[in-house]
């Protein structure tokens, strides 16, 4: 299954914003990657500019190669209502957003390696597919045997609150998809109608 394995912070530094998860070193004097780094005179983005990097921004923040972008945004545009937040509802929906959303994982970097080992079960059934599309009344568990895995249960924080869309029982390890999320819904800092506008182009 193929990924991005390249510098975190780095990417972080371009858009400003912990993306790729601890933001530890995105500081008030922190610049953006390139030679002379605050000395450099940076023009401002064009509007290509400025709707290819919030594309990037949305597959970085999801752990999503372009290919497989391309086909969820393709996706999202056959179904009924706006373009953007069907993009989003799609990308929300994928299984390691969802076990990272429970807080069963405390990234989604970490929430895919749980899929990719096995740890994972979908109503009953082991899955080890990242990109697996959660429906409305999935029911998300731990396979039994990771259940006592101490390296998998530590990492086990609960649900936020604002996930309304999610359900988490803590005691019996079991989390619920109730439905697509409503774009207002979701925290992440993504102009989707750019994405929109530079695919319709």
């Amino acid at each position: 299954m193929a990924r991005y394995t390249g510098p975190k912070t780095k990417i972080s530094r371009i858009f400003g914003e912990p993306i790729l998860g601890n933001g530890k070193w995105l500081g008030k004097n922190s610049n953006p990657p390139g030679q002379h780094g605050a000395a450099r005179k940076r023009k401002s983005l064009g509007e290509y500019a400025l709707q290819l990097r919030e594309k990037q921004k949305a597959k970085y923040t999801y752990g999503v190669l372009e290919r497989q972008f391309r086909n969820t945004f393709e996706e999202a545009a056959r179904l009924k209502g706006v373009t953007g937040e069907n993009l989003i509802k799609l990308l929300e929906a994928r299984l390691d957003n969802t076990i990272f959303r429970m807080g069963i994982a405390p990234s989604r970097p970490a929430a895919r390696q749980l899929v990719s080992h096995k740890h994972i079960m979908v109503n009953g059934s082991v899955l080890n597919v990242p990109s697996y599309s959660c429906k409305p009344g999935d029911v998300i568990t731990l396979k039994p045997k990771s259940e006592h895995n101490t390296a998998v249960t530590s990492q086990i924080r609960g649900k936020n609150p604002k996930f309304s869309w999610l359900d988490w029982n803590e005691t019996e390890k079991k989390g619920t998809f109730i439905t697509y999320p409503e774009r207002e819904s979701v925290p992440e800092n993504i102009k989707e109608q750019l994405i929109v506008e530079l695919y319709s182009k």
